[in-house]
């Protein structure tokens, strides 16, 4: 069956939404309009079966948003079966004219309508809406085969998840459209030995198609190995350690650390303890972090957000003195702050929020060898399994699924699983006395609003040296 090309749907409601934006115009001070097409597929492979079918991301949708004496609302549903823009524009009024009704909104300085008319469209290698998804379930099943051939591998599965997406933006003064497809694979393995099992993983991320799977059979002989040393991994005795963090740990810390915690609409609510250190020192000389979506190109990357705002690049940490946050339209707006394009929604039904893009630390000029030397006794610390942080009370734990002892700046073979790694985000951030050049960033997970709203991200950077308290 012949497949949509991405974004027509859009293109072809454009005229409509034009119309009905204009119908709207004279009855508030600020009316916008975004619509989503976003599509995507899932591919799973184990021992046992293959699946194909849809991830989380999908979705097809507008929200319009007004503002009138300062007050703003929004007005959103899924689809558009209206054709005709009298019709469209009088049930948008209605919607928008009962939430800006309700008690207690909020005003609002007027909301920001700059000139901008721009169109990004990226292509990929290997489009995984066009290509032979047969093609695509062998190679996850080879992937997943290759590495269960090892007798102390009890199960391997694979996962590779592709989304297009397509958004357009319009306003008084803003045509936007971008469409684009990010792509994240995994290959998972459990190893057992008598009544030990251990698991680990491999991933891969990017704004890439089907050929993302390429990079994972390099690395498979690499995990057995890791799998197989993991089968005689100690508990790690609980202390406050030396350690380096890969840049997959290192850009965790970044995002729990001072990301969450830097979301402007967290400070307007009172809920992060950064609002009051901004312009202060948060870590040492050697710290520089950024966040933007512009900055890098990862899964966290876009063109605009979703109130039409452009992506930029956020320096959010100078040399270890706090200096920015990152902002979405109203937070920036209620704080009189710049908007950095960090407005982002989980589906057009959902609240934009300010969110994380691509969040990393910059790199140094240290080498990995010389960050081994400098340690008597340490643990360098890999394959994070996830991170949780508290804004308000700056309180940081990773949890990491493999820990390498060092002593006298050498690997000694001892292993520990898990190693969950805990400290006070300024006391972990001012304890960094080496930065490596390395970089590189992994966009395989997401991010969550709390317990619910999630987006894509990417994390990343050099390598790390500090010190955390592990157990």
């Amino acid at each position: 069956m012949e497949q949509p090309v991405p974004g027509d749907y859009l293109t072809s409601r454009k005229k409509l939404l034009a119309k009905t934006l204009d119908l709207l115009a004279p009855h508030f001070s600020f009316v916008s309009v975004l619509g989503a097409d976003d599509r995507g597929l899932s591919f799973f492979a184990n021992p046992h079966e293959t699946t194909i079918g849809e991830p989380f991301w999908t979705q097809r949708g507008f929200v319009f948003r007004a503002q009138k004496e300062g007050m703003i609302a929004e007005y959103a549903w899924e689809g558009l079966d209206l054709d005709d823009p009298d019709s469209l524009a009088a049930l948008v009024r209605h919607n928008l004219e009962q939430a800006l009704a309700m008690p207690g909104m909020y005003r609002f300085a007027p909301l920001p309508d700059p000139e901008w008319h721009a169109s990004w469209q990226a292509s990929v290698k290997i489009d995984p809406f066009t290509c032979d998804t047969a093609e695509i379930i062998s190679r996850l099943v080879d992937l997943q085969r290759n590495l269960q051939q090892h007798p102390f591998i009890v199960t391997a599965y694979s996962r590779y998840e592709a989304v297009h997406v397509s958004r357009m933006f319009l306003s008084p003064h803003r045509d936007l459209f971008q469409s684009f497809i990010w792509g994240q694979a995994y290959l998972f393995g459990i190893a057992r030995r008598d009544d030990r099992q251990r698991l680990s993983y491999r991933s891969v991320s990017g704004l890439e198609g089907a050929e993302l799977l390429d990079s994972l059979y390099g690395i498979v002989p690499e995990l057995a190995s890791e799998l197989e040393e993991l089968l005689d991994a100690i508990a790690i005795e609980p202390g406050e350690y030396d350690v380096i963090l890969d840049p997959d740990v290192a850009g965790t810390l970044a995002h729990e650390a001072f990301g969450h915690g830097v979301e402007t609409d967290m400070f307007f609510k009172g809920r992060a303890r950064a609002s009051e250190y901004l312009g202060k020192r948060v870590g040492s000389d050697l710290v520089t972090m950024y966040d933007g979506a512009q900055g890098v190109v990862q899964t966290g990357s876009y063109l605009f957000d979703d109130e039409g705002m452009p992506a930029s690049s956020t320096m959010v940490i100078d040399h270890g003195m706090l200096v920015s946050g990152i902002s979405d339209a109203l937070s920036a707006l209620a704080l009189g702050l710049p908007a950095t394009g960090n407005g982002r929604r989980q589906a057009v039904t959902h609240k934009a929020y300010a969110r994380m893009t691509n969040t990393y630390f910059a790199p140094g000029d240290a080498t990995l060898d010389s960050m081994l030397a400098s340690i008597r006794h340490g643990w360098y610390l890999s394959r994070v399994n996830s991170g949780m942080e508290d804004p308000r009370n700056w309180g940081i734990q990773l949890l990491c699924l493999v820990g390498r002892e060092i002593r006298d700046g050498r690997f000694t073979g001892r292993i520990a699983s898990p190693v969950v790694c805990s400290g006070y985000v300024p006391d972990v951030l001012s304890a960094i006395d080496m930065v490596s050049r390395d970089f590189s960033l992994s966009g395989s997970g997401y991010c969550g609003k709390g317990y619910k709203e999630f987006v894509k991200v990417s994390s990343g950077g050099p390598h790390v040296k500090t010190r955390m308290r592990l157990g």
